[in-house]
């Protein structure tokens, strides 16, 4: 059975895909797929980009939460919670204000570059203060974003912005077609490099002492792992917009499960997160049909949830 656990998972997300692929409000079977041409037409334009987009998404953040976790030691950290995407709506703001007509690469580089430098700040405070329990850390993480986001809603404010910092903040994918999503592809190319790098990420986890000590190029590894971050927070930033909680709770149940090797982890944190985004965005799209819930308040409900209940957990925990 443990073998066949992981072939076992595939299927389930797979059926799941299926599932995405045929819900909408657009009405789309499997015989008119073959026998229509609008519906065929519908269904590449629409769905399947709308499916990858929901993968891809899902996959980057989930990966910027196992990656985040490893080099701060903590597993209440993930983009959300550290003002990492934050700075990377920031960066796309400042962008929209100084150049317009920038293209979405030009803009998702903004917001990378902003998400990189808001990590270092993060860091920087993070190491400036004497208590950094689990609870404080990612309390620390949200009030920094908190101040990063006021900024950004009063720059927004004054320019007449404030919708469009809406929808990057809302997230959502009822707007992903062919043409929009496929920047998404560059989170592949982070999935396999953390794979290729997850021993040197898992002896990054012990600690900076220990991973010197054990010949690991420390520094090295932390702007290689805050580089990942940042290409995969601005990318699905611009994408998608912001999704919370996904790279905090799911790497979490996944540890909690198999241990911490990020190695034989990856695949499951991908998998399931993938099977969470698709879940939400199904219930985001069924109960209010025709119209549409944004998976992103699915899933912020449901993480806000797990993150309050890993919290007093852990609280109990230190009283213990």
């Amino acid at each position: 059975m443990r073998r066949l656990s992981l072939p076992l998972a595939v299927l389930g997300v797979l059926a799941l895909v299926t599932v995405s692929l045929f819900v909408g409000g657009y009405d789309i079977d499997l015989r008119s797929l073959f026998t229509d041409p609008d519906d065929r037409r519908m269904f590449l334009i629409s769905r399947v980009p709308r499916t990858l987009a929901l993968m891809l998404a899902a996959a980057a953040m989930a990966v910027s939460g196992v990656i985040m976790q490893m080099l701060v030691q903590n597993r209440f950290v993930e983009p959300t919670t550290t003002g990492t995407s934050e700075w990377a709506a920031l960066g796309v703001l400042l962008l929209t204000l100084l150049a317009p007509a920038a293209s979405p690469l030009v803009k998702m580089g903004a917001a990378g570059a902003f998400a990189f430098v808001g990590a270092l700040v993060f860091l920087f405070v993070l190491g400036r203060i004497a208590l950094r329990s689990q609870v404080i850390v990612p309390i620390v993480g949200i009030m920094l974003g908190a101040l990063v986001s006021a900024v950004t809603l009063y720059i927004a404010s004054t320019t007449n912005l404030l919708q469009t910092l809406a929808t990057w903040r809302s997230g959502g994918f009822s707007s992903v077609v062919r043409g929009t999503y496929e920047p998404l592809w560059v989170v592949g190319a982070i999935v396999v490099g953390l794979y290729v790098a997850a021993d040197r990420f898992t002896i990054a986890g012990l600690g900076r002492d220990t991973a010197v000590s054990l010949g690991l190029p420390y520094r090295r590894i932390l702007f290689i792992g805050l580089t990942m971050v940042a290409l995969a927070t601005g990318v699905t930033t611009v994408v998608v917009g912001f999704i919370p909680f996904l790279g905090l709770i799911v790497p979490n149940l996944v540890s909690m499960a198999r241990g911490d090797d990020v190695r034989t982890n990856l695949p499951w944190v991908v998998l399931s997160s993938i099977a969470l985004m698709i879940a939400c965005d199904l219930v985001g799209r069924v109960v209010v049909f025709p119209m549409e819930i944004p998976a992103t308040v699915v899933l912020g409900a449901v993480g806000a949830l797990v993150f309050v209940t890993m919290i007093l957990r852990q609280r109990g925990k230190v009283h213990v």
